[in-house]
């Protein structure tokens, strides 16, 4: 979709803050996070919702998401992390993505770059 701001961004019409990628999706530091280290999962092709997109598709993004929490843990040390996936009124990009948002006793301080920066290290 032309006007759909997850498909410009995963198309690299649009910045992110890219932790990882690969050919079916992106997986991006959130840039108006509820926590620091909110992390987006976004399929690079278009699907509307968990009814839309194809199962081979979700298996894959569940696949990663065990390797970004566990990055999400190391680095930040977070009490929990959140799995959130919107549907319908409550989804604001009609585009599929799943959310990681950490919780935290006490919240590591920094701006999204400084917690994208900090991820990245090795």
């Amino acid at each position: 979709m032309s006007d759909c701001l997850f498909c410009k961004i995963a198309k690299g019409e649009n910045p992110s803050y890219t932790l990882f990628e690969d050919d079916i999706l992106k997986v991006m530091l959130d840039v108006f996070p509820n926590s620091p280290g909110h992390t987006l999962i976004i399929p690079k092709e278009h699907y509307l919702d968990l009814d839309d997109i194809p199962l081979d598709v979700l298996n894959h993004i569940m696949e990663i998401l065990k390797q970004i929490k566990q990055l999400i843990e190391i680095k930040l040390n977070p009490h929990s992390v959140v799995l959130m996936q919107n549907n319908g009124e409550e989804q604001k990009i009609k585009h599929f993505h799943l959310h990681l948002i950490p919780k935290y006793d006490v919240k590591p301080n920094g701006s999204v770059e400084e917690i994208y920066n900090l991820l990245k290290e090795n």
